[in-house]
């Protein structure tokens, strides 16, 4: 395989990340550079200035891409961080007419998204830019429309396309697999000169300590909770409001504590058992999970699809129990440091993370579940832990405010790996993981070109001379 190749790979990547708000989201930054962008909206960018749209670049089956769209792409990459240098204006485009193809052809297969899933993906999208700029009127005259209705209708066509689009992709790719004989032969198809680096790399384990609540915490949660239950069904308060204004989940901004899901997605049981058992329309009695309390509304039952809201409220944590936890890694530690046993067993001994602790607290990449990380890939969070740990120095009691809510913890560098070309045997999972994007890549590029010969296609005379990476102009 050749360096362009493995270097198309990494475009792909990058363009499909700085597009993906194309299709399936509106988004919003402050003041300085304030820009609100869809697919299909003309959008305000910086200082109020506005984008012109001034010519059709390109019409795939019943689409019609904009010029503009091309130009707004290009600010989304870059308000994401996406570097923009090198990725030219042919290959956006090709990559809007990809999406485009994507949905046109999941129209023909009778790939279809439910209106229900449609709508709470709009609504989720308004709450948050609702909350964002300040009211419906301001969203309303930001976008220069005329009324709620009409900008809703339009995001409704918006968010429809780029559900369609997902969707007719995932089904192209859907339950592929490679071998390890397929990664062995793409592996060793690569010329030695030309095979990929990974860069320095880390095992990281960590032993973490979670303060409890006093009882009396814990009651004035259950109490609080109790009460907004009590508002919400004897004065008709709205349970969304609440959980904007009182929930602890860090995503109430974007979905006011809104979730739909299945038996077979990743909450925890505790939260899945109660929404499963509770009747349509009715809210649960306060309940414990992990992340702290909680009371859960059914608000629709789909099949085997539960669309639910609920209000987290964490316990308070008092300086007491805080010191307590910080003392106990302190001794913790010190035991370790002083040999009476390893990092490894002191966090199957002690760790109050159930995630890690039977692996001896070492962390799995979420990336691909391995045990190693890239720095230069490694979560902010993690790194500003370890970069100033060196040879088997071991951190001082860190504090983290988790997803489940305060914590304490200890943290070890375990091994470290210098950069290395790769190497089949130690790096096999990253090296499967390449194999696959490119199978799947060689998959979507024989789809594509078999669609595009039965579909009507016309590029803007602008665009003729681009040395696509489909085959849009059909020469």
């Amino acid at each position: 395989m050749s360096k362009i190749r493995i270097a198309l790979l990494g475009v792909m990547m990058i363009v499909s990340q700085g597009l993906l708000a194309q299709e399936d989201s509106l988004q919003t930054e402050n003041n300085a550079g304030t820009k609100i962008s869809s697919d299909s909206v003309s959008v305000p960018t910086v200082k109020n200035k506005r984008i012109k749209i001034d010519g059709v670049a390109s019409v795939v089956g019943d689409f019609v891409i904009l010029e503009s769209d091309i130009d707004k792409s290009f600010i989304d990459m870059e308000t994401q961080g996406i570097p923009t240098d090198g990725i030219t204006k042919c290959q956006v485009l090709g990559k809007l007419m990809e999406d485009k193809l994507y949905a046109h052809q999941a129209i023909q297969d009778s790939i279809v998204v439910s209106d229900a899933e449609i709508s709470q993906e709009v609504q989720g999208k308004i709450d948050y830019l609702v909350n964002a700029i300040g009211s419906m009127d301001k969203l309303l005259n930001y976008y220069n429309m005329e009324d709620e209705q009409t900008f809703r209708d339009e995001l409704t066509e918006i968010t429809k396309m780029g559900m369609l689009s997902q969707r007719m992709r995932a089904k192209i790719l859907e339950e592929m697999e490679i071998t390890p004989e397929e990664v062995r032969i793409w592996f060793n198809s690569i010329p030695e000169d030309e095979r990929p680096v990974f860069g320095d790399e880390v095992e990281v384990a960590q032993i973490v300590k979670k303060p409890k609540p006093t009882r009396e915490s814990v009651q004035k949660a259950v109490n609080r909770l109790k009460e907004i239950k009590r508002d919400i069904e004897e004065n008709g308060a709205s349970m969304a409001i609440k959980a904007t204004l009182y929930s602890d989940d860090p995503g109430k901004t974007e979905n006011q504590g809104f979730y739909s899901f299945s038996k077979k997605d990743s909450f925890v049981k505790e939260f899945k058992d109660v929404a499963f058992s509770t009747p349509e329309g009715e809210i649960s009695e306060p309940f414990e999970s992990e992340f702290g309390w909680h009371i859960l509304k059914v608000e629709k039952i789909r099949g085997q699809v539960v669309d639910a809201r609920h209000i987290l409220i964490r316990p308070e944590i008092s300086d007491d129990a805080r010191e307590e936890a910080k003392a106990e890694l302190d001794s913790i530690r010190s035991k370790i440091l002083d040999g009476e046993f390893t990092f490894q067993d002191a966090a199957r001994n002690f760790s109050d993370e159930k995630e890690t602790r039977f692996d001896g607290g070492v962390l799995r990449n979420p990336v691909d579940f391995s045990t190693r990380f890239e720095l230069t890939k490694m979560d902010s969070r993690i790194y500003s832990q370890i970069v100033n740990l060196q040879g088997e120095e071991i951190s001082q009691p860190l504090m983290e405010d988790t997803r489940s809510g305060i914590v304490y913890k200890l943290v070890k560098v375990i091994n470290r790996y210098p950069s290395h070309t790769a190497d089949f045997s130690q790096d096999y999972l990253k090296i499967q993981d390449l194999a696959l994007k490119d199978k799947q890549l060689e998959t979507i590029k024989k789809w594509m070109d078999e669609k595009i010969k039965d579909t009507y296609i016309s590029v803007g005379s602008d665009f003729k001379g681009c040395d696509f990476t489909n085959n849009w102009l059909k020469k």
